[in-house]
């Protein structure tokens, strides 16, 4: 009886080995025969390259005028005649209002009358002088001359007069320089005090872009560098300008102010919104197409390709200009990169180049 039972387990432990056996041996088939079965990812590729990278510095601003000038009245008045409106091309010099000038002319007139008289005087005290007057002696003749204008009050007449004859020039408003009228802010018939401003002058054929650049990269902006120019409205093409100005003051935001001349601004006006991009060249510099940078758990990766399998690369990265992306470490010049496919790409998966 004790001999059957022994037969009967015998067979069940030999079974139980058996099984484990071969558990045992499926697990240690090599990783490459389940690699296999993996179809390999369609991705096409680049090679990094060694080179000058430009670095793009994208700013925006307004367009300012360079030469604008507000013109101010000198003296209060009726404004008898404005001469211009807003939009018009004035001249250097072309006179664009008057005041009236009734009270200047009766000044000047009394000023002249002021000076006759003075003048009448003076040559009647020269009567008493004549022997040092006709002595030849300049010195003296000098002094002497002098007195009498004081004594007889001809200088102080000489110059009312200068002021009167201003006065009269100060109701004439001519312009200061070329350029358009804008803002017009008197009416004709209206009482102009002085001090009130009538209108600006703005040159439309020297403009100037004002942006603000980070502070990070305003040490990589020299003066006389170019930029090019994109206006938001349409029908702009081909603008480019170069670095005018940088101001020496960082603002509360972090930001430094940088003026752009503008060359071929032909139809763009004061007050346009435009931004620059200005190129800041980076030499020696290991570059990819942006399109091979991913982030896994926000470090930044780059896939390459090595026998036939992608590689994962951390890397460490620089300046990007939108179009390629700087390297600064993790992989090399000349190696051959994953350009796309590669957001869910792992690490020695099976690849497959597709060639364009």
């Amino acid at each position: 009886m004790m001999r059957n039972k022994l037969i009967f387990i015998l067979p069940f432990f030999l079974g139980f080995f058996s099984c484990t056996e071969e558990k045992s041996d499926s697990q240690d088939q090599p990783l490459e025969s389940f690699r296999a079965e993996v179809s390999a990812t369609p991705v096409r590729v680049a090679l990094s390259e060694r080179k000058t990278f430009d670095y793009l510095i994208n700013a925006t601003g307004k367009m300012e005028a360079i030469e604008q000038v507000k013109v101010i009245a000198e003296r209060s008045g009726y404004l008898q005649e404005l001469l211009v409106k807003e939009g018009d091309m004035v001249e250097k010099g072309k006179v664009l209002a008057r005041l009236d000038q009734t009270e200047a002319l009766l000044k000047l007139e009394k000023a002249k009358i002021a000076v006759k008289n003075a003048e009448v005087n003076y040559n009647s005290e020269k009567l008493s002088f004549e022997r040092i007057l006709e002595s030849g002696d300049q010195k003296r003749i000098a002094e002497i001359e002098e007195q009498l204008k004081v004594k007889t009050n001809l200088l102080t007449a000489e110059i009312e007069l200068k002021e009167a004859e201003m006065d009269l020039e100060k109701t004439i408003i001519k312009a200061p320089t070329s350029g358009r009228i804008a803002d017009v802010k008197v009416k004709k018939g209206s009482l102009v005090n002085a001090g009130d401003e009538f209108f600006e002058i703005l040159n439309t054929n020297l403009l100037e872009l004002k942006v603000k650049v980070l502070e990070s990269d305003i040490n990589l902006i020299t003066l006389g560098q170019k930029a090019e120019i994109y206006p938001v409205g349409d029908g702009f093409s081909n603008l480019t300008g170069t670095v005018r100005s940088i101001n020496p003051k960082v603002d509360e935001n972090g930001l430094v102010q940088v003026s752009v001349l503008v060359t071929g601004n032909r139809g763009l006006l004061p007050g346009m919104n435009a931004r620059a991009i200005i190129r800041a060249p980076q030499n020696n510099s290991i570059v990819v197409p942006k399109q091979a940078l991913v982030y896994r758990s926000n470090r930044p990766v780059v896939f390459t390709i090595e026998k036939e399998e992608s590689k994962w690369n951390y890397v460490e990265v620089g300046k990007d200009n939108g179009e390629e992306v700087e390297i600064l470490s993790g992989i090399e010049p000349g190696m051959t990169v994953i350009t796309s496919n590669n957001l869910q790409l792992a690490h020695q998966a099976p690849v497959q180049i597709i060639k364009d």
